[in-house]
């Protein structure tokens, strides 16, 4: 089942996105549910991470869509995030907010169909997962909180988001599994995931929270290549 919130002060607007969103479910033998929200300051008061997608209306009264986007990224920084807008000018902005995509009105349902399924598709991708072997079982972790795999002896650490998973396994058997994931090699000791990269100098590779990893100078071609062959195909996880 989807979360999906609507944040938009018009009412026949909002009630046209969610039977938008209920053809789509009945059509695609999905369950959706859908909470409407006709002021941004309701929607942000007491607000909880259990959505899956945000519809925002950027023009409303009081404090705009822009505003509560800035507001919403304070609050949930994972969330989708997808604008709807009276003119696609005020929607090249969501750069600032990392929104996922905008539609402009007049929605037709064939365009919002196209955008959904490019939700979903993000949504799902955010979700993947890998089993990471230990002793006494396995534990689950989401590729996107994986800044990097550090391979060290015969032992995996897997760097994440909430801190060192050691696991067993070699690095060549992993970076296997994670081919066309994001996944890159940037020397014979670590595996980086090119979503928290957010630069390279010279041989020093730098991700995001201020750690860095040293590419290697046999690897450095190679690592350039495919990580701007990724970054094209847009392959960020």
């Amino acid at each position: 089942m989807y979360k999906f919130a609507i944040v938009e002060d018009n009412e026949a607007a909002a009630e046209k996105l969610a039977g938008f969103l209920e053809r789509y479910a009945n059509e695609n033998n999905e369950v959706f549910e859908i909470i409407k929200f006709h002021d941004a300051l309701d929607f942000l008061d007491g607000y909880r991470t259990v959505y899956d997608a945000v519809f925002m209306d950027i023009e409303m009264p009081g404090i705009d869509g822009m505003e509560a986007a800035h507001r919403l990224r304070r609050l949930d920084q994972k969330v989708i995030l997808v604008f709807v807008t009276n003119m696609a000018s005020y929607a090249v902005k969501g750069y600032e907010v990392n929104a996922t995509d905008y539609i402009v009105k007049p929605v037709y349902y064939g365009d919002f169909e196209l955008k959904l399924k490019r939700v979903l598709a993000g949504y799902q991708a955010a979700s993947e997962a890998i089993l990471v072997m230990r002793q006494g079982g396995y534990v689950r972790l989401l590729l996107r909180k994986i800044h990097y795999i550090e391979v060290q002896g015969h032992r995996l650490m897997y760097h994440t988001e909430d801190g060192i998973v050691e696991g067993s396994g070699t690095l060549l058997e992993t970076e296997e599994k994670l081919k066309d994931k994001g996944f890159l090699r940037c020397n014979k000791c670590y595996l980086v995931n090119q979503r928290h990269i957010v630069g390279v100098n010279g041989y020093t590779l730098m991700l995001m929270g201020g750690e860095e990893l040293q590419i290697s100078r046999p690897r450095k071609k190679a690592f350039m290549s495919e990580l701007a062959e990724a970054m094209g195909r847009d392959n960020v996880l």
